[in-house]
């Protein structure tokens, strides 16, 4: 049973196009490759052939798995989330009750998480622990170097 995955629509819309990317281009890129290399005598001991047949499989084998990830898709309704507490796609300030230090990120699924652009997973220590929170609550987040606290400021989307 596969796992379902939810997508803001720009994180789905993402998805696809990397699909459409490996099954119109570089299907096409590998399929040529092979030709050329078939087209160089005996197969048994053409290594570019057997390269190319390999990364032939690599390929479909990606694309089943980007295949299944979009079967399982849903798109996040962000109209229906409830702002009085974090959820996924919360836009979170938090401040780190130790040194007073604040940051802010994005909640997102574990795919669309990006640590550069401020998106974190809620599937990440910081983001469960941070799940359900209100404005003012402090969350007691384990992580490697011990327990961090970090007091949830703010919460927009």
């Amino acid at each position: 049973m596969s796992q379902v995955s939810y997508f803001t629509e720009e994180g789905l819309k993402r998805l696809k196009d990397e699909l459409h990317q490996l099954k119109v281009h570089e299907r096409a890129s590998i399929s040529k490759q092979i030709a050329e290399a078939r087209d160089k005598g005996d197969l048994s001991e053409n290594a570019e052939y057997d390269a190319a047949k390999e990364a032939q499989g690599l390929l479909e084998l990606k694309i089943s798995k980007l295949e299944e990830v979009l079967s399982n898709a849903r798109l996040i309704d962000e109209s229906t989330l409830d702002m009085s507490k974090v959820l996924i796609l919360s836009k979170v300030k938090i401040k780190n009750v130790a040194n007073g230090a604040t940051m802010q990120y994005t909640l997102v699924a574990e795919n669309e998480a990006d640590l550069k652009s401020g998106k974190i997973s809620v599937d990440s220590p910081i983001g469960k622990g941070l799940l359900g929170k209100k404005v003012g609550d402090v969350a007691d987040i384990k992580v490697p170097s011990g327990t961090m606290k970090f007091e949830v400021v703010e919460i927009s989307r």
